[in-house]
């Protein structure tokens, strides 16, 4: 088995990990009853850290239900193979050239070298992350609750979630509790940045603050610079269109700061957070076809968030503006990008679209639901976001079974999929004679 075969198989096991931690009848309120199917279901939803779910968190799950879905969502989020680093450091054991291997194609590296430290650090950040994030919102907290243990239960759920990009509550409607708190808004939204936007630019930002002592000389990568305006570029561009293309809609009897909140918190969590402040079926349709192409865009990579990623939209947008300006390389940052990842930016591209396709067509043809209600349950679910229209729990098993499917591939990455499918061959010992087609 290739190594991305390797970790397809280790996110199978995780899945069925899942499923057999929520089969515990603890992890359910008494007489509650959860069918084949939506337990593995959610089981999905969770290893991939989406948030769709055929059922209500709240009234299905026990408080030991909320802990174990928690630690479903560490095993998604952080991944296998960071999980798996932890537990063979604690054993003792020499991370060998094919667990670093694995580790590299889990978390779509180009170089062997400095893997251990990654895991570790990542580990660090996210735990330090999750447990800050807690410790303020069960504060927070504490005036919406009466006891300081559902406070803490809440905190603790919603940093875990956010920080995830997990994309479940625990409230029942989403975060339209705190449809008006500005404060919860804006803590989830730094908790979901910093679980999207990739854990090599996390480490980066955090070795040019605590190590570095000459910051003036400190250099980014490249990657680090592109991910990062290209995730703030959409988050704003985020922002805007969504009060452009609802101020006369839902936003229209809103005063300037509920409109601001409204369309920064949404644009945030739609790219792979997966809660919202308000119903999501009272956006318009210009406006919910622009969050299905945000969630297709997704997160970025080696994060927690699915999609095509954010560095492959970047490369495909530089590749069409160079290209029309006659340039056959792209320059960006005094630096030249490889053209290997201008094929492979392409190629995710070019897939994602087509499984999405398939899906869609599929999911038109087993369900009655309108067409942008399933665009909308496709991107999410490829985008491991978790928002939904509600047609979650009306799918029928073959609909599930659909969605289950992009969910999976969203979470462990276009590119791992495609090398999961890709044989090992060794390049052509002949070439045969080139020959131009029309193009256009």
């Amino acid at each position: 088995m290739s190594s991305a075969q390797i970790i397809v198989t280790f996110y199978i096991v995780a899945v069925t990990l899942g499923f057999l931690l929520l089969s515990i009848p603890e992890a359910l309120k008494p007489g509650v009853k959860l069918a084949f199917i939506d337990r593995l279901f959610i089981a999905v939803s969770a290893v991939s850290v989406t948030g769709l779910t055929p059922v209500s968190t709240p009234d299905t799950f026990s408080t030991t239900g909320y802990f174990l879905l928690a630690f479903i969502f560490q095993i998604g989020g952080i991944g296998v193979m960071t999980l798996s680093t932890f537990i063979w450091m604690i054993l003792g054991k020499k991370i060998g050239l094919k667990e670093r291997q694995l580790i590299m194609t889990d978390h779509n590296q180009s170089r062997l070298s400095g893997l251990v430290d990654l895991m570790r650090n990542i580990l660090f950040i996210i735990f330090a992350i999750e447990l800050v994030g807690a410790i303020i919102l069960g504060l927070h907290f504490l005036r919406y609750y009466s006891s300081w243990t559902d406070a803490f239960l809440h905190g603790f759920f919603a940093s875990v979630s956010a920080t995830t990009n997990a994309g479940f509550d625990i409230t029942g409607s989403s975060f339209i509790p705190y449809a008006h708190d500005y404060f919860v808004q804006v803590v989830t939204v730094i908790l979901i940045t910093l679980g999207a936007i990739g854990f090599p630019v996390l480490i980066e930002i955090k070795h040019y603050f605590l190590t570095f002592k000459d910051k003036r000389k400190f250099q980014f990568s490249l990657f680090t610079k592109l991910t990062t305006i290209m995730f703030f570029l959409l988050l704003a561009g985020g922002t805007i269109l969504i009060l452009v293309l609802e101020h006369s809609g839902f936003l229209a009897d809103k005063s300037w700061d509920e409109s601001f909140f409204y369309a920064f918190f949404q644009s945030a969590a739609t790219r792979s957070g997966g809660v919202a402040t308000m119903n999501i079926n009272e956006f318009s349709l210009p406006t919910l076809i622009m969050m299905s192409a945000m969630m297709f865009i997704g997160a970025s990579p080696s994060s927690v968030g699915g999609g095509i990623r954010t560095t492959t939209f970047a490369l495909n947008i530089l590749f069409l503006f160079y290209y029309v300006r006659g340039n056959k390389t792209i320059k960006i940052f005094r630096r030249e990008i490889h053209e290997d990842d201008i094929i492979k930016s392409v190629a995710v591209s070019m897939l994602a679209v087509i499984i999405c396709s398939i899906s869609l067509l599929i999911l038109s043809i087993t369900e009655h639901f309108s067409l942008i209600e399933l665009i909308f349950e496709v991107c999410s679910a490829f985008g491991t976001t978790g928002l939904s229209m509600g047609i979650t729990g009306g799918l029928s098993d073959i609909g599930k079974c659909v969605i289950m499917i992009l969910m999976f591939i969203g979470r462990i990455g276009m590119f791992s999929f495609i090398l999961m499918l890709r044989r090992p061959t060794s390049g052509p010992d002949y070439h045969y004679p080139k020959e131009r087609i029309i193009i256009g």
